[in-house]
């Protein structure tokens, strides 16, 4: 249960009784009372009757650590209580998982251990190799030259980075390494797989290498790196200090004194203290997942070291004249950092940092500089006649240890939806490692489980639409959208004939009839832990719900296109219902084009939020475009009130967006003022290096600082999760 939650395909008679609770938590509560019936049989009873007192247990900061109504708490055993946590509030899940590993392990398991290069060069020999497992925005490549300076020296020690046409070139220097004793450092092997393979059989075949050969190689994490290597390797996994003020006194340790006094310009060491503050806080934003960036940058100390440079060389350069601010943001912000960051979306953050972080006001006498203050705590320069390098560490050593998502510009709400993904990880990963034969659920062997959901799916399946017949009755007035219903049907029924055929051949398989393969073992695998089959998701529009919520979802799409078919196209259009809204929209603006004259080339969409908030209040559409519902915002919330952006409710991650009226217009004829451009994803996971997620860019009203929601990570999402 604590794994899994509540699997069942349907929903349970059972209604919700109150609105903050969602669905999913809500299926959870009646599953656990299902399943422990001693000591939360009588819990949905006692939360319908005490809905004011379970509300305000809900919403305390830390409710494990304090007794709920009814005190199902307390009355159950530390692992029970883990259970009970998960039907409410599954952000405190992570921690309470450390502490439950605390109390009955000990804290040494959820220690991070200190890395200490000379301690892992003690561990290793001349036929050992050491694998340096990356994680974004840790380089290990400083600390080990410094390492092989002070043993080896300089001379002994090379490093080449592998890429296509690397591979003569690095076994010529690992053959040069091992005849002389060399240390040699192969850096990014996930890169060039093939060659790592190469390089296994080449290690076996050396007999008697040089006591002083060492091998060091770096990785990112990758499922296809060689396991042979990694069985006769020492693995070290390398981590960027986790926080703000160690990440910023992690980059200050690093700095020499003599770095901080090779520039006489006043204004050098304020800015550096500035640059290490810009460096954690982009680090820093990773952790908030795709709320911080869309996709996760290897920001690293190297950045940092050439951007001290870059300051250095221009402050000289100016002397006691005006700093040349412009000059400075875009080499820092647009260059070397913003170099690393391929997303439009992205790079808009990192632009909004330059503007609030350089500048003259950093040094305004009148007013003060924070990057951030409130009652507790101030992020603030240090003194300007701080010099010593001590000093600057003293001043860091003040700052908290944690720090709260406000720091970085984003709601207090990013906390939450970073604990929420990093216990649904957990839980994905212990998923993996279950064994996959064995007892269902129950009483039920494993495999009977898996026979009723798929006979569950098959009852409940849409059947496919018969697209000649649809073809032959709007042929005659075929518009470019009805070019994309035909689209959209031949895809569906694509997605739905594979569902049947697969469940089929499984039911038989289970039945002993057939043998089973690669295809139909993952699908039992997935249906018994209620995921959704990579097999159909292949063939499905990108999703991140589970299996029970996407079959809901795939049933509103059968009846949305089938309403389409009989009646023509809806009033108000549920895009996500649609398998590539893109070409729907596309389609808009062909038909505007058309009508108007316009040139394909230079018209675009404009957005407005409308004030109805249920898609049965339209009465009619309008004469272009379309109406659209079923979006969700995430990072801020739509007021219908004062009909702008507003900051999101405290603990509501996603709110629904009312119905969003979507406009052909020409370009040249858009100017817009106190307006947002909110990219418009299909799911939460945003948009990935290769550009795939991105459906288009909303316009949202907005009378605060565009900086604001950018920082926030306000974007519009055609689906939620559950």
């Amino acid at each position: 249960f604590f794994i899994k939650g509540s699997i069942a395909l349907t929903k349970s008679e059972r209604s919700n009784p109150c609105k903050w609770l969602s669905e999913k938590s809500w299926e959870d509560v009646l599953k656990l009372a299902f399943d422990f019936p001693d000591i939360f049989g009588t819990l949905p009873d006692h939360f319908g009757r005490y809905l004011t007192e379970w509300k305000e247990w809900f919403d305390l900061e830390n409710p494990e650590e304090v007794p709920c109504p009814g005190d199902y708490n307390i009355k159950c055993n530390a692992f029970q209580k883990l259970m009970f946590l998960r039907c409410f509030r599954v952000d405190r899940i992570f921690r309470s998982i450390n502490q439950y590993i605390v109390e009955t392990m000990d804290e040494f398991y959820i220690m991070p251990p200190v890395v200490s290069f000379s301690a892992i060069y003690e561990q290793t020999s001349s036929t050992i190799p050491v694998c340096f497992v990356l994680s974004a925005g840790s380089d290990p490549t400083n600390d080990l030259i410094k390492l092989a300076d002070t043993i080896v020296g300089m001379s002994n020690f090379c490093h080449i980075s592998l890429g296509q046409g690397q591979e003569k070139a690095a076994l010529r220097l690992l053959d040069g390494a091992i005849k002389q004793g060399m240390w040699l450092m192969l850096q990014n092997g996930h890169l060039l797989i093939r060659f790592v393979r190469e390089l296994e059989k080449h290690l076996d075949r050396i007999e008697n290498p040089h006591p002083d050969f060492r091998l060091w190689i770096t990785t990112d994490p990758t499922p296809t790196f060689p396991i042979g290597i990694l069985q006769k390797s020492l693995k070290v996994v390398t981590e960027p200090p986790n926080g703000l003020k160690l990440n910023l006194r992690s980059t200050y340790f690093k700095v020499r004194q003599e770095r901080l006094e090779s520039c006489s310009h006043v204004a050098f060491r304020p800015l550096v203290y500035v640059l290490a503050f810009f460096h954690a806080v982009v680090q820093e934003r990773r952790k908030y997942d795709k709320l911080g960036w869309n996709i996760a940058y290897d920001f690293n100390d190297t950045d940092f070291d050439v951007c001290t440079e870059i300051l250095r060389t221009y402050l000289t350069r100016c002397g006691t004249g005006k700093i040349p601010w412009n000059s400075l943001k875009y080499l820092i912000g647009e260059v070397m950092y913003g170099g690393r960051v391929i997303d439009d979306f992205d790079r808009r953050i990192t632009n909004c940092y330059m503007n609030e972080y350089m500048g003259d006001f950093l040094f305004d006498e009148f007013k003060v500089f924070h990057f951030y203050e409130d009652d507790n705590v101030d992020y603030c320069l240090p003194e300007e006649e701080t010099i010593l390098k001590e000093d600057y560490i003293a001043h860091i050593d003040k700052l908290p240890l944690v720090n709260k998502p406000d720091v970085f510009g984003l709601h207090p709400n990013a906390e939450i939806g970073y604990y929420t993904m990093a216990a649904r990880n957990i839980w994905n990963s212990l998923i993996e490692l279950q064994p996959q034969t064995g007892e269902g659920t129950g009483g039920i062997s494993r495999d009977d489980f898996i026979d009723s959901v798929a006979a569950g799916i098959l009852k409940k399946l849409p059947p496919a639409f018969e697209t000649w017949r649809i073809r032959k009755q709007i042929q005659m007035s075929l518009s470019p959208t009805g070019v994309v219903l035909l689209q959209e049907l031949d895809r569906f029924n694509l997605l739905v004939v594979r569902i049947k055929k697969t469940l089929e051949l499984l039911r038989k398989a289970i039945a002993g009839e057939i043998g089973m393969d690669n295809v139909l073992d993952n699908i039992a695998n997935s249906l018994f832990n209620g995921l959704l089959p990579a097999a159909w998701s292949k063939l499905a529009p990108a999703t991140c719900k589970q299996l029970a919520s996407w079959l809901e979802h795939l049933r509103l799409r059968a009846v949305q296109y089938k309403y389409w078919t009989l009646s023509g196209e809806p009033l108000v259009m549920w895009l996500s219902g649609l398998h590539i809204p893109q070409s729907y929209l596309t389609a808009l603006v062909q038909i505007a084009c058309r009508r108007n004259a316009w040139p394909l080339d230079r018209s675009t969409l404009f957005t407005y939020v409308t004030k109805f908030a249920d898609p049965d209040d339209v009465e009619e559409r309008p004469v272009t475009g379309c109406l659209v519902h079923g979006l969700y915002i995430e990072g801020g919330r739509f007021d219908l009130a004062t009909n702008q952006l507003a900051r999101s409710h405290p603990k509501v991650l996603v709110e629904e967006l009312a119905i969003l009226a979507v406009e052909p217009i020409e370009a040249h004829r858009l100017k817009l003022q106190n307006t947002y451009l909110a990219p418009v994803y299909t799911t939460s996971l945003r948009r990935n290096a290769m550009g795939v997620g991105l459906v288009f860019e909303a316009n949202l009203a907005t009378s605060e600082d565009l900086s604001h929601w950018i920082l926030q990570g306000v974007c519009l999402t055609l689906n939620t999760d559950t």
